[in-house]
């Protein structure tokens, strides 16, 4: 029996959306209890209601909103991931500029929030090296280049080229070690994405058969106007690829953010040339990586083309969403948080994300 091949940065991951499991623990979606500010730890930045919406299934509890500053115009969920008590945020407007000061007013209301994470949609970059599909996840990982972010629309213009200024921050430690780990996990073939999945298996919103075909098209063939979808593309200019089926597939490396939609696929494979090859476009995480330390996580919802649409915008969001919390850091204690040092913030979550390996070594296969 052959084995499963496994690209590099990106791992396999078994999905098939119609036959999930029920979930082993059903979400408590009445407001239990009210908390208060500094009880939360964690921020999860969205940009869109679709992605809000995802990220409030994950949630295991939901907590009573808590009063706000008149100067925070935000709009908060507050729940439970894991054993973590999180605040969920959606940005009133797309872009690195509004994720800013909207981020800025997080954490000046819930003064405790020390890690955060991006999570949501983005437009994937297809290349001969990585085999990159709608649905697939991409998770921002550093490399010696770079931080994982780059923000493409910031520089200086020079003779017959354009020089980048502005460098940002990597993801924090803790969070890139937990990484490793998830990626260790992966190539073992033990992963928990099906179960966070599951919790979406029941909301038509989120099904992939809704989504409609993945089709990308070459890259000087635009869209036929007339239609948003592509009914009236023509099936000649489409790429040839090998049959996946309905996996999805999580890709670790370069996010491209910037504060225009990319929607022009020769434009989209000159910029990730340029900056060394990237895995997606987004318009947010530029704007926050430098004030917040964060990951950003995206679902590729389109191929960053003229053929750009919302179709595959639900079940992009959810597998994005369910991604997360399969790594997401869970026994810390709140002390340690508040600690806010990088050193011992490394030291705990490497504890307990390999006493959570080992429990599921134990205990479960891949795809049970």
């Amino acid at each position: 029996m052959p084995l499963p091949v496994f690209h590099d940065p990106p791992h396999l991951l078994l999905v098939r959306p119609s036959h999930l499991p029920p979930r082993a623990i059903a979400t408590n979606r009445k407001p239990t209890r009210q908390l208060r500010h500094e009880d939360y730890t964690i921020g999860w930045i969205c940009a869109l209601p679709i992605e809000l919406a995802a990220a409030q299934e994950m949630l295991d509890e939901v907590h009573q909103p808590l009063p706000q500053d008149a100067c925070d115009p935000n709009s908060y969920t507050l729940g439970r991931v894991g054993e973590r008590n999180t605040v969920i945020m959606v940005l009133a407007r797309t872009g690195t500029n509004s994720a800013a000061s909207a981020v800025a007013r997080m954490k000046s209301t819930f003064t405790s929030v020390q890690l955060g994470v991006m999570v949501g949609i983005g437009g994937g970059v297809p290349s001969p090296k990585v085999d990159i599909r709608l649905g697939d996840v991409v998770v921002c990982e550093p490399s010696k280049d770079c931080g994982g972010v780059i923000q493409y629309d910031l520089g200086k213009t020079r003779p017959g080229r354009v020089e980048r200024t502005g460098y940002l921050n990597a993801p924090p430690e803790a969070l890139q070690s937990a990484l490793a780990s998830l990626k260790a996990g992966h190539l073992k073939g033990r992963v928990g994405f099906l179960d966070h999945l599951a919790k979406l298996s029941n909301q038509p919103l989120f099904a992939r058969d809704k989504a409609g075909p993945d089709v990308l098209y070459n890259a000087v063939y635009n869209h036929e106007e007339g239609e948003e979808n592509c009914n009236n593309c023509k099936e000649e200019h489409s790429v040839r690829r090998q049959t996946r089926g309905e996996h999805v597939m999580v890709h670790y490396g370069t996010i491209a953010s910037g504060n225009q939609v990319m929607r022009d696929a020769k434009e989209r494979d000159k910029v990730s040339t340029k900056l060394g090859g990237v895995l997606c476009f987004e318009m947010e995480a530029a704007g926050v990586m430098n004030s917040f330390p964060c990951l950003p996580v995206r679902g590729i919802c389109d191929y960053s083309d003229s053929h750009k649409n919302k179709s595959w915008q639900p079940f992009a969001a959810g597998t994005a969403a369910a991604a997360l919390p399969h790594w997401y850091p869970g026994r810390t204690s709140q002390r340690n948080l508040r600690l806010g040092l990088r050193g011992e913030l490394t030291k705990y979550f490497l504890v307990e994300w390999f006493s959570w390996h080992r429990q599921v070594h134990r205990g479960s296969n891949f795809g049970h």
